[in-house]
């Protein structure tokens, strides 16, 4: 006799909904006694080693309107190239530096705002180099899956050339999405959903 298996059916997809600030960012959204501060709010300190940076930008619907409910989450690794993880087996990352971030953009412009140091190079699965980069994840009202980029670094001509990753890309005049403006410490990265300035999001 054939036993009959009981397989598990997929939950359906859901958006993020009204409420992703207040459950990952409380602070921000005026809810107390949670934490002390929003988790992912703080990357670094004063003894945090590396060129310290300011990632600022916004995330732009199809027509270009700022979208104002999103939260964003940046990973990436220390000025040495180390990742703050325990699957890092390299070295040991700076432990002034936390490597993830979490922000929401402003209700009022949509702005976005990162204060974290600019990355070392990180060994692509192959073993090449890859730029120094930023991983960055979004999501707001309508996205059913979080979506993944990447920011990179408008000055690492040479190492961006190199990148694995960024070689694997068709379409060689939407690189530009991925490339921050930079003036002083402050990089610019905007985020187009949408739209002919698409950004290049990664299935991962």
């Amino acid at each position: 006799m054939v036993q009959e298996l009981g397989y598990l059916k997929e939950t359906p997809s859901q958006t993020a909904g009204p409420y992703v600030h207040i459950g990952l960012t409380p602070h921000y959204s005026e809810v107390s006694g949670v934490y002390e501060s929003d988790l992912g709010s703080v990357m670094v300190n004063d003894k945090t080693l590396g060129e310290h940076i300011t990632v600022t930008g916004r995330v732009l619907d199809g027509a270009g309107a700022p979208v104002k409910d999103a939260v964003l989450e940046i990973w990436q690794a220390d000025s040495a190239g180390l990742y703050n993880s325990p699957s890092e087996l390299r070295g040991t990352a700076d432990p002034n530096f936390t490597g993830w971030g979490r922000c929401p953009t402003n209700s009022t412009d949509g702005v976005f705002r990162f204060g974290t140091i600019k990355p070392g190079r990180v060994p692509f699965k192959d073993g090449r180099r890859q730029a120094p980069h930023i991983t960055v994840w979004i999501v707001a009202r309508g996205i059913n899956i979080g979506l993944h980029t990447r920011m990179y670094f408008p000055e690492e001509t040479e190492a961006n050339t190199e990148d694995p990753l960024l070689a694997r890309i068709e379409h060689r005049d939407r690189l530009a999405t991925l490339i921050a403006a930079k003036e002083g410490s402050v990089y610019t990265f905007d985020i187009h959903l949408q739209g002919d300035k698409e950004t290049v999001f990664l299935d991962i």
